[in-house]
């Protein structure tokens, strides 16, 4: 599935949002190393900014920066024919055209950039502004596995589709009405807490919890 086949089926920039969020407190909780977590949320990028990651360890990553004037994520697949590491260090043709100048900032941010040549590490595109009533990406025509549905597919499932990942990921079994709870960013109570890991206290998670925005009624 590429860009293209993904955009319709991703949900409003608020249950992105919502999603990522909860995606990382689910690690946080799941995973205690956070070395060998996928999902993070930093809900103080900046002044104004907040930004959904997911790093899986083996070169494959994305980010969500969240702005006032809107949304830009970016997805890098490093397998894929389309990373630029494969294409004499250039970006797939159209994966950027078209991306808001009010997202530049977003677009152009260091942090997801080579720390050598400045390049994007980028195999996937997509953005949306407030004018927008849809996910909108390049006029990028797709080579292969361009690692959308690989990287932001959760983002379309659900409680549902977190559970497998993360059961396989970790190697553990996890309460699926527990995954809901979170979900919904519904206030955590030691009981979640305990049903996703027994060996957790919700009173160690707080710094972490505040860093990532989730609701501090606990």
């Amino acid at each position: 599935m590429s860009v293209h086949e993904l955009l319709p089926r991703l949900p409003d920039v608020a249950t992105v949002r919502r999603i990522s969020r909860a995606l990382a407190v689910l690690d946080l909780i799941v995973c205690e190393d956070p070395a060998y977590r996928y999902y993070s949320f930093d809900a103080r990028w900046s002044e104004t900014e907040e930004a959904a990651l997911m790093v899986d360890g083996s070169g494959d990553e994305f980010s969500i920066v969240f702005a006032p004037e809107g949304v830009f994520a970016r997805g890098f697949a490093h397998e894929s024919e389309m990373s630029p590491y494969g294409n004499n260090g250039e970006l797939w043709p159209g994966l950027l055209d078209g991306v808001p100048d009010v997202l530049h900032a977003a677009r152009d941010e260091p942090a997801f950039r080579d720390a050598e040549d400045g390049l994007l590490n980028a195999t996937v595109a997509f953005w949306r502004t407030p004018a927008d009533d849809r996910w909108v990406s390049g006029p990028v025509a797709p080579s292969g596995d361009d690692g959308a549905e690989r990287l932001f597919g959760v983002l379309t499932e659900g409680p549902d589709g977190y559970l497998p990942l993360a059961e396989d990921r970790y190697e553990v079994a996890l309460d699926l009405d527990a995954i809901r709870h979170v979900y919904a960013l519904m206030p955590l109570t030691e009981y979640v807490v305990t049903l996703l890991n027994r060996n957790r206290k919700l009173a160690d998670l707080k710094e972490d919890l505040a860093e990532i925005g989730y609701p501090r009624e606990f």
